[in-house]
């Protein structure tokens, strides 16, 4: 028989791992706006497209605390673009690594706009 605890644990394990899978079929699904030649994108189109499925407005949907707001950045060293590029060219824990799905300079521009948007509280 199952706990209670037992239960809810992988009830939560299942919810994320639904998650992660449903994020990672929209963005394969689409090709990122930024990889078309007649259409280049702009920092937060290409945000849209590629990270507020699990970061919208800034928050988080996976892990509350490793949200964009300029607290946690700064918190957990990711108040520089530097450090925001690295963690979004090669993923960490269960953030997936976009150096094959965005150019550098891509990478580049969306850290700046998590950076500013963040002084803005994402407003």
């Amino acid at each position: 028989m199952i706990s209670l605890k037992n239960l809810k644990k992988n009830l939560t394990a299942f919810l994320l791992i639904l998650t992660l899978a449903f994020v990672e079929i929209a963005t394969n699904s689409q090709i990122a706006i930024a990889d078309t030649a007649t259409n280049p994108a702009t920092a937060a189109e290409v945000f849209t497209a590629n990270c507020a499925g699990c970061h919208i407005n800034g928050s988080n949907i996976i892990r509350r605390g490793k949200n964009l707001k300029q607290k946690a950045l700064k918190k957990y060293g990711m108040d520089s673009i530097a450090n925001i590029s690295n963690l979004v060219t090669n993923g960490k824990g269960i953030m997936p690594a976009y150096k094959n799905r965005l150019s550098e300079q891509q990478i580049i521009d969306v850290s700046a706009y998590v950076l500013s948007q963040a002084e803005t509280d994402w407003k």
